[in-house]
Order: C-alpha cells, then structure tokens, then sequence
C-alpha cells in the first residue's frame, strides 16, 4: 500500500512572477539532473479506482528527494476524483508493475531524454508512449497561470499529460473568460481563459 498520506499545505507556497513564458521563482530548488533510475510507490495487488480500465505505476526518478508514496497520494486522488477523466467514463487502478501507463516524476534532464524527439529543454512536462513525464521544476514550482497555487497546477499536471496518453490531443481557448479547457496548454499560459485543472 502507499505508506503515507499527503497534504499539499505542507509545501511552502512560491509566488510566481508575471511573464509570456512559464516563469517562476527559483525555490524551492530540486536536482537538475538525477540518477535515471526509478522507484515505484508499492502497492500490494492493484489499488482499484473504481473499476479499472487502465492501470497505471507511479514512479520517482531516485536522487530527487521526493517520496515515491507521497507521490502516488496525488496521482490517485486525481485519477480517482469523480471531476477528473472518471468523468468521462475511465477506471484506473494503480499497480506496481506492468503498468498501462507509468506516471514519472522525473528531473529536467532526464525529462528530455525520456521525451525525446519532443523538445521539452528542461522546462515541461510530456506524454511519450507508455510514459507520463511530469518535470519535476514544474512538480515544484508551478506556473504562471496558478501563481502560487501549486496543487491546482500538479491536479491540471496530471490531467492533462494523462489527457494525452488517454488520446487527447491539445486544445485552444475557446473564448476570452471562459473556462480554459484542461488540454490547453496552461503551463505556458491561459490565452483569455479563466485556469481550470480539471477536464
């Protein structure tokens, strides 16, 4: 099972300049590089999420100091909320190994080579075949759009590269104040849409 819960307000909230580009503070600072090994949160049989179609691992690339079981509380809560993808008629079930999908908390480094031929230099996340690569600056420190609200960024994180691997491709504004649809791509800015992290 994963060891221990999580709770958000435990991270210091950064407040994030304004700018075109995904810019952020410096802090809290994380390991650019890492060790290009993974460790998955464990769980004993599947952990289902009402009715499972896909499974899914969650994964923590070793020397980011980052718990893999503090990790996975997040993903769950997200695969398993009742306004996320379950919305729209997906199960998920977490496993430890031989996942459909495998959620990656990765360094900047090592989320360009897992992306690759995807450019993310450093700076964003991606869907690559199997892989759900989450940046973890990006884990860290958000993005402009959710200024220092960086839960609600992590809850559209998920969504949006689980949108891809679900099918979903990216998606623009549809209309100045409008709820920003969750492919959008959010991380580099609303377009005249009003943040929302969930599909």
């Amino acid at each position: 099972m994963v060891a221990s819960t999580w709770d958000v307000r435990e991270l210091p909230l950064v407040e994030l300049p304004r700018a075109s580009k995904p810019a952020v503070s410096e802090a809290p600072e994380f390991p650019r590089v890492g060790e290009r090994t993974f460790s998955a949160a464990e769980v004993e049989g599947a952990r289902t999420l009402t009715g499972a179609e896909v499974s899914f691992s969650v994964e923590v690339e070793d020397g980011l100091e980052q718990r893999p079981g503090r990790i996975a509380e997040v993903v769950v809560d997200v695969l398993g909320s009742a306004r996320g993808w379950r919305s729209e008629g997906f199960r998920f079930a977490q496993v430890t190994n031989g996942a459909d999908m495998r959620v990656l908390l990765a360094s900047p480094a090592t989320t360009d080579e897992l992306c690759a031929p995807l450019q993310t230099r450093g700076e964003v996340s991606c869907r690559n075949g199997d892989l759900v690569v989450l940046n973890v600056k990006r884990w860290l420190q958000g993005a402009e759009a959710y200024q220092s609200d960086v839960g609600g960024y992590r809850t559209y994180l998920i969504n949006h590269e689980v949108g891809h691997f679900l099918g979903r491709g990216h998606e623009g504004c549809p209309a100045t104040g409008a709820r920003a649809p969750v492919m959008l791509q959010q991380t580099k800015g609303l377009d005249g849409c009003r943040r929302d992290p969930w599909p």
